[in-house]
């Protein structure tokens, strides 16, 4: 024998003992669920219950089997997109792959909704999140390549997100503001001819201190939430800071008293402890943004959005794993929206979904 070959069967003995020993500790406490971590500090999320077994994996997963009365999947899932979607659906794929089936990896990115699209259409993803509905040239690259929205890709809102404004915690002036002026600030030309806006351009009474600008670039779908549809498209301050990751917004307000930045409310909540939220008055008095207040027909209507997952309905038909998670997703999203700074739809709605699964598995 090689020692090439010896080192595989070593990897598939020492899997092979790693999933007894996992059984045989489920069994002795008497099925008590583990424990869920914080997935939302994860680039990509994976657990390594099932890494005894990687080598045996193939790209397109394995077969479901039946093991002691109880279905065991193994293969990826490979999911990208949204930002603001990534603690939700991390949150998903943790408990997965914990609680569900350890043999599967799921792996979760969050390059941004337009990103992930790009990353999707090709077919290199499974699902592609996004905090924003597939626009049409999207739509018509699907088309391209022979797929079509509603049969072979399959759009599911998951949840409803609402766009925060975030300011830093010493900042103790505008912590309520309207509509009008927490996106007229952000217009260029609106305030300052050269967009250097101070916080006394807003209002007299404010500091004379010039406001620093920020917010998610161009490859998210926060972005284009706020440009296309609450500015209407009109060109932002040329002094914006665009950033690709909300870490490092939430760094750049939290050391900024004069900084002001745009994102879902999921990170806002995640990052209470360093930064405020503005109460935005709509017109009938100010609303802090909550899981309470966000939604349709609610306070904070005006900034709410629903965010989305999309799957690959011939991965899903293909690979066991996909559409096995892709059920639990449905199951488990109304659960984690609360924890993950989200509002969940109404449960008729993750049921209508769960049907749009149901048919393909049909002949």
């Amino acid at each position: 024998m090689t020692k090439g070959a010896k080192t595989a069967k070593i990897a598939k003995t020492a899997g092979v003992l790693l999933l007894a020993c996992m059984l045989c500790l489920a069994a002795a406490c008497g099925g008590q669920q583990a424990g869920g971590g914080d997935g939302q500090a994860q680039a990509a999320v994976r657990t390594d219950a099932g890494a005894g077994a990687e080598s045996a994996r193939e790209a397109g997963g394995e077969q479901a089997n039946e093991q002691a009365g109880e279905r065991k999947l193994e293969g990826t899932v490979i999911i990208d997109g949204s930002g603001t979607v990534y603690p939700l659906m991390a949150r998903i794929a943790e408990s997965y792959m914990i609680e569900e089936q350890p043999g599967v990896s799921v792996q979760v990115g969050r390059a941004g909704s337009s990103a992930g699209f790009k990353k999707f259409i090709p077919g290199e993803l499974d699902f592609a999140d996004a905090s924003r509905p597939i626009k049409a040239e999207e739509i018509a690259q699907l088309e391209e390549r022979g797929l079509k929205l509603g049969e072979d890709v399959l759009e599911f809102k998951l949840a409803y997100d609402g766009l925060t404004m975030v300011i830093n915690k010493e900042n103790t002036w505008a912590v309520e503001m309207t509509a009008e002026e927490v996106l007229g600030m952000y217009v260029s030309g609106q305030y300052a001819a050269d967009d250097r806006v101070k916080w006394s351009d807003i209002r007299p009474e404010w500091p004379a201190e010039e406001i620093k600008f920020f917010g998610p670039n161009e490859n998210h779908g926060t972005y284009e939430f706020f440009f296309e549809t609450l500015l209407g498209k009109r060109d932002l301050v040329t002094t914006v800071n665009l950033q690709q990751e909300y870490s490092t917004l939430v760094d750049l307000v939290s050391k900024d008293k004069n900084a002001i930045a745009f994102f879902g409310y999921g990170y806002y909540a995640a990052n209470a402890d360093k930064l405020n939220a503005v109460k935005i008055d709509f017109g009938n008095g100010p609303v802090a943004p909550s899981e309470e207040t966000i939604g349709e027909g609610l306070a904070y209507e005006a900034f709410t959005r629903p965010v989305f997952t999309y799957l690959n309905a011939g991965h899903a038909k293909e690979k066991p794993q996909v559409l096995d998670f892709a059920y639990y997703v449905l199951e488990k999203a109304p659960q984690f929206a609360g924890e993950t700074g989200f509002a969940p739809l109404a449960a008729s709605k993750y049921d209508e979904y769960k049907a749009q699964l149901d048919a393909l598995q049909r002949p």
